[in-house]
C-alpha cells in the first residue's frame, strides 16, 4: 500500500510565478547509453508576482542526475542548493541572473514516454503536460514562456536528421563522426511545447503560400519504409492551413512546419511549435492499410494540431486548470473543419455518439469534473472527454448564441488581445462578450459546474386556438464535490413538424418580420429551472423537433410516441433529429425484447423505407440503420437502476437478426449496387457508399449465415482496408471457428509487416463477443506482436477488450476485471499515464447490476499495491471514495 497519498493541487491556490525565464538555451549531447543536457537560463524576477521579494528559487525536475550547476558562471557549492526527487531549490538568487545546469538522463530507459525517450531507433520528446522536467531543471509551468535556442549533437550515421522548434540556424559536422544542428524559435513558449527529434528518417516536402505571401516549407518525416504513406497527411495540412486563413483569419508565422511520425506515443499527436510529433496511427495512411475512418482521423488530427498554432501556442493557457481553453476551442475548430471537408450531419452524429456514450458516463462517474477542473492530483488524468469534447460543446454553444459573425469578431479580439500570453477561460469568454455585446455571466457556469444537465419537456395542444405549448424544465444531478447545481444557459434548437413538413414558428406576442415569417427553425434560450413557450398560428398538432443539431450537451426527455419518432425519422429537415429518432426507435425495440416483447413493426417499416429511397445520402442511411452500441445502452440503463450486460447483448443481437430478416429483400440488391469500380478515394461519396454497403453485409449475415460467403468473397476481392476489415469483422464475429481462424491467420500473414494493420488485427480479435474472448486475449498477450511498452498495442488489445467487448469484460465470474487489474499493475511502473487511462472501465462499477462487488474488489486490490503511481492512485481512490 502507498506510504502517502499524492498532494492535491487547487485552482484557488494559483499564484503567478515568482520568477520568469526570458531565454532558454539548451545543448543536447545524445549517446546510446545516456544524454547530456546543458541548459543556460536567463532568469529574472517577476514584478507581478504576489511575493516578488523571496530570495529562494525552486525548479521542477524528476529522474535527473545533476552534474553541475552555476550562477553567472560561478559554480555553486553543496550548501547553495538542495535536490530532491521532484525539484532543485536554490537558496539565494538575485533579481536577474544566468543559471547554467548540466544533467544526465537515460532516454533509452524512459518507458513513461514523457520527456526525452527512445522510440525504436529514434530520440523524441513529449513534454505536455509536465514532461520537460524529466529533461532538465526548469520552471515547468505553462505561464512561464521563453525564447528557445536548441543545439543538438548526435552520431551523424545513426541520427542524420536533427530537429527542434522554430527555424534551422545552422547544421554541420563536428568531431568523432558526429553532427550538430542549431534551432531558434523566436516566439516565446512554455516548456510543454518544446520538442526534439533525432533519427534516421526520410521525408516528403511541399510548399504553402500564406495569404500574406509567406513561403512555408512543409515536411513530414517518417521511417523510410513509410514514405509512401504521407501524401494524405500533407494534403490535410494544406487544407487546414487554407481553412484557418479563410474561416478565422489565422496565418502561419514561421518559414517551416515539420511533422514527425513516432510509433511509441502516449497521445494521438502533439502541437509543439513548428515540430508536431504524431503517433504513426494519426499521420500514416494508404488505401491498403487505412480504413475510411482512419483517413478521416488523419485529416482531423493533422488539422487539430495545426490549429493549435494559434489556439494553444500563440495564445496558451495560464495553468493546467485552463486546459480546455486550448483543447475545447481547438476541438470545435477541427470539428467544423471536418464538417466542411465531408458530411456535416454525419460528422455531428459521430461526435454526439461519442459524447452520449462516453462523456455523459464520465460526467456521471467518480471522476466527474467541470470543463475547468477545480483540483487534481495528476494533470495527465484530466486529458478527458469532458475537457476536450464537452469543452468543444461549450464553445459551440457560444457560437450558437452569438451567431457566426459575432463569434468571429470575438475570436479575432481574443487572438489580438492575448497574442503571446498565457491566459484563462475567462479571458476567452470576456472577448466573446465584448465583441458581441452579449452578457455571458450565467453561461460561465458551464465552465465551473460538473455533470450533464437534463431537459424535461412536456407539451399542451390547444386545437381551438391553434397554440402549442412547450414546458421545459432543467436539472443537473449532483456530482462528487458539487451537490447543489444552478441553472445554466442552454441553447435549445427546435422546430415543429407537421404532416407536410416543418411548420413556421411564431411565439405568442411576437411580431414576425420579413426574416422570420417563414422561419421553421429557431433557438430557444433556456436559462431558468422552468420556462414555457407558446407557439401560435398552427394548423395542426405538431411533433416537436427538439435539440436540433444537438445544440447543447444535455439529456433530453420528451414522451415521443412511436408514431412521432417515425415522423421525425422520415420527414424532419434536421439530419441529426432524423438520426436521433432512428436511434430512439431502435433503443425501444431492444428494450422491448429485453422485456419479452416483439420488435415494433413500425421500426421495421421505417428501416425498409430508408433502404428503398436511393435519393437519401448513403452515409446518413448507414448511420440511421446502425443499432445503438451496447455501451450506450448500458449508459442509458445506468440512469434507471443499472445495466444488465448480458440481457442488453442478447436483446441487441435479437433485434439485429429481426431487422436483417425483414430487410433481406432490399439488402442484397442494395449491397450489389453499392459496389464501386472506381479507384479508391477517401472522398465523401465513396465513403458513404462503402459505409452503407458494409452495413448491408452485416445485416445480411444476421439474417442468414449462408451470406458469410459474401463476406469471404469481399475479404478476398477487397481493394482497400475498409472493405477488407469490414468483411473480416463479420467473419470473426459470426463465422464458425474454422472460417474465423483461417481468415484471421490469412489477414495476419498478409499484413504482419505493417504495424498499424497489426493493431487492427488485434482490435478485431479483442472485440469478438464469443465465450472464448478472454482466453483469446490472454493468448494474444503472449504473441510476439504484443508489447506492453507500446501504447498502441495496449490500446488495441486490452483497451478494446475492456471497452468494446462488454459481454466478456463484464463476465459474471469477474475474470475480465482481474485481467484489467493485472495489466494495470504491470503497466503502472512502466507507463503510469496509459495505466491510468485504460483503468476507466472499472471506475463505472456502480453502473452494472450484479457486478459492483467484483469490480470494486479489483479497485481495492490496486489501491493496496505498493508504490502505486499518482496517476493510478487518483483514479482508484476517487472511484472508491465516491458514494454519490
Amino acid at each position: 500500500m502507498r506510504d502517502a497519498s499524492p498532494g492535491t493541487i487547487y485552482l484557488k491556490d494559483y499564484q503567478p510565478p515568482e520568477f520568469l525565464i526570458a531565454r532558454t538555451e539548451l545543448h543536447f549531447e545524445l549517446f546510446e547509453e545516456y544524454a547530456l543536457v546543458h541548459s543556460q537560463l536567463q532568469v529574472q524576477r517577476n514584478d507581478k508576482a504576489n511575493d516578488s521579494h523571496r530570495s529562494e528559487l525552486t525548479l521542477h525536475g524528476q529522474e535527473l542526475e545533476l552534474l553541475s550547476i552555476a550562477i553567472d558562471g560561478v559554480a555553486l557549492g553543496e550548501g547553495d542548493y538542495t535536490v530532491d526527487a521532484a525539484s532543485l531549490t536554490l537558496a539565494s538568487v538575485s533579481d536577474a541572473f544566468e543559471l547554467s545546469v548540466t544533467t544526465r538522463i537515460q532516454p533509452q530507459n524512459n518507458t513513461s514516454l514523457e520527456g526525452l525517450y527512445k522510440s525504436r531507433t529514434m530520440f523524441c520528446t513529449q513534454c505536455e503536460a509536465e514532461g520537460f522536467r524529466k529533461i532538465t531543471y526548469y520552471l515547468d509551468r505553462p505561464d512561464v514562456m521563453a525564447e528557445f535556442v536548441v543545439t543538438v549533437d548526435a552520431d551523424s550515421a545513426r541520427y542524420p536528421v536533427l530537429l527542434s522548434n522554430g527555424n534551422l540556424v545552422e547544421s554541420h559536422p563536428i568531431e568523432d563522426g558526429r553532427q550538430r544542428a542549431v534551432w531558434h524559435d523566436p516566439y516565446p513558449k512554455p516548456a510543454y511545447l518544446f520538442a526534439l527529434v533525432a533519427g534516421d528518417l526520410a521525408h516528403i516536402e511541399d510548399r504553402f503560400t500564406t495569404q500574406g505571401g509567406r513561403e512555408v516549407t512543409l515536411r513530414i518525416y517518417v521511417e523510410e519504409k513509410d514514405i509512401d504513406k504521407c501524401d494524405y497527411a500533407m494534403l490535410s495540412l494544406q487544407q487546414a492551413m487554407r481553412w484557418d486563413e479563410t474561416v478565422y483569419g489565422r496565418e502561419y508565422d514561421l518559414d517551416i512546419f515539420n511533422i514527425v511520425a513516432v510509433d511509441d506515443f502516449n497521445m494521438g499527436a502533439m502541437e509543439n511549435k513548428s515540430l508536431n510529433i504524431f503517433n504513426t496511427s494519426c499521420v500514416l495512411s494508404s488505401p491498403d492499410i487505412t480504413t475510411d475512418a482512419g483517413f478521416q482521423r488523419v485529416q482531423a488530427i493533422v488539422a487539430h494540431e495545426y490549429f493549435h498554432n494559434w489556439s494553444g501556442n500563440r495564445v496558451t493557457c495560464r495553468d493546467w486548470f485552463q486546459l480546455s481553453l486550448k483543447e475545447g476551442f481547438t476541438v470545435f475548430r477541427d470539428a467544423e473543419f471536418s464538417a466542411d471537408m465531408g458530411s456535416r450531419t454525419v460528422k455531428r452524429v459521430e461526435d454526439v455518439n461519442l459524447l452520449r456514450t462516453a462523456q455523459f458516463a464520465e460526467d456521471a462517474g467518480p471522476m466527474s469534473h467541470p470543463v475547468r477542473p477545480d483540483s487534481y492530483m495528476e494533470i495527465n488524468n484530466f486529458y478527458t472527454l469532458t475537457v476536450y469534447e464537452k469543452g468543444a460543446e461549450v464553445v459551440r454553444m457560444i457560437h450558437t448564441l452569438l451567431g457566426p459573425q459575432a463569434f468571429r469578431r470575438g475570436s479575432d479580439l481574443y487572438f489580438e488581445r492575448h497574442d503571446g500570453q498565457a491566459v484563462t477561460c475567462e479571458d476567452f469568454v470576456r472577448a466573446m462578450e465584448e465583441a458581441s455585446g452579449e452578457d455571458l455571466t450565467q453561461f460561465r457556469r458551464w465552465y465551473a459546474q460538473a455533470g450533464t444537465p437534463q431537459l424535461s419537456v412536456t407539451d399542451n395542444w390547444d386545437e381551438e386556438a391553434g397554440e402549442f405549448s412547450l414546458v421545459i424544465r432543467q436539472h443537473t444531478p449532483a456530482t462528487p464535490g458539487q451537490t447543489e447545481k444552478a441553472p445554466v444557459v442552454i441553447p435549445l434548437a427546435m422546430g415543429l413538424l407537421g404532416d407536410a413538413g416543418n411548420l413556421p414558428l411564431k411565439l405568442r406576442g411576437e411580431v414576425p418580420d420579413a426574416e422570420t415569417a417563414d422561419n421553421t427553425h429557431r433557438v430557444l434560450r433556456i436559462d431558468q429551472e422552468e420556462q414555457t413557450f407558446v407557439f401560435t398560428g398552427l394548423p395542426e398538432r405538431p411533433v416537436p423537433s427538439l435539440l436540433r443539431g444537438f445544440s447543447a450537451p444535455v439529456r433530453l426527455r420528451y414522451d415521443y410516441s412511436v408514431q412521432d419518432l417515425c415522423a421525425l425519422m422520415s420527414r424532419d429537415d434536421d439530419g441529426f433529429v432524423r438520426w436521433d429518432a432512428a436511434q430512439a426507435l431502435a433503443t425501444r425495440a431492444i428494450e422491448a425484447v429485453q422485456a419479452g416483447e416483439p420488435v415494433e413493426p413500425l421500426l421495421l417499416g421505417a428501416a425498409q423505407d430508408l433502404l428503398r429511397d436511393e435519393t437519401l445520402d448513403a452515409a446518413m442511411v448507414a448511420e440511421m440503420l446502425a443499432l445503438p452500441g451496447e455501451n450506450y445502452l448500458a449508459e442509458l440503463a445506468s440512469q434507471h437502476g443499472g445495466a444488465d450486460v448480458d440481457a442488453i447483448h442478447l436483446a441487441r443481437e435479437k433485434v439485429r437478426t429481426v431487422l436483417g430478416e425483414a430487410l433481406e429483400p432490399q439488402l442484397r440488391p442494395r449491397y450489389s449496387a453499392l459496389q464501386q469500380a472506381a479507384p479508391y478515394s477517401p472522398d465523401a461519396q465513396q465513403i458513404a457508399a462503402r459505409s452503407l454497403r458494409n452495413i448491408c453485409l452485416d445485416y445480411l449475415v444476421a439474417a442468414d449465415a449462408a451470406h458469410l460467403q459474401l463476406a469471404s468473397d469481399q475479404f478476398s476481392a477487397a481493394s482497400n482496408m475498409t472493405d477488407r476489415l469490414a468483411a473480416l469483422r463479420v467473419i470473426a464475429f459470426y463465422g464458425d471457428e474454422s472460417l474465423r481462424d483461417e481468415t484471421l491467420q490469412q489477414f495476419y500473414s498478409d499484413w504482419r509487416d505493417e504495424s498499424l494493420v497489426v493493431n487492427q488485427w488485434l482490435q478485431v480479435q479483442a472485440a469478438i463477443p464469443d465465450e472464448g474472448a478472454l482466453t483469446r486475449v490472454r493468448k494474444l498477450m503472449q504473441h510476439p506482436e504484443f508489447d506492453l511498452r507500446n501504447p498502441n498495442r495496449v490500446r488495441s488489445l486490452i483497451a478494446v477488450f475492456c471497452t468494446q467487448n462488454p459481454v466478456n469484460f463484464h463476465r459474471i465470474d469477474g475474470a475480465g476485471y482481474r485481467l484489467l487489474a493485472e495489466v494495470v499493475s504491470e503497466l503502472d511502473p512502466l507507463n503510469p499515464q496509459i495505466a491510468a487511462r485504460i483503468l476507466a472501465p472499472l471506475t463505472k462499477w456502480r453502473s452494472y447490476r450484479g457486478r459492483a462487488d467484483l469490480m470494486r474488489a479489483e479497485l481495492q486490490g490496486l489501491l493496496e499495491t505498493a508504490n502505486l503511481s499518482p496517476d493510478v492512485f487518483e483514479v482508484v481512490s476517487k472511484s472508491l471514495a465516491d458514494q454519490g
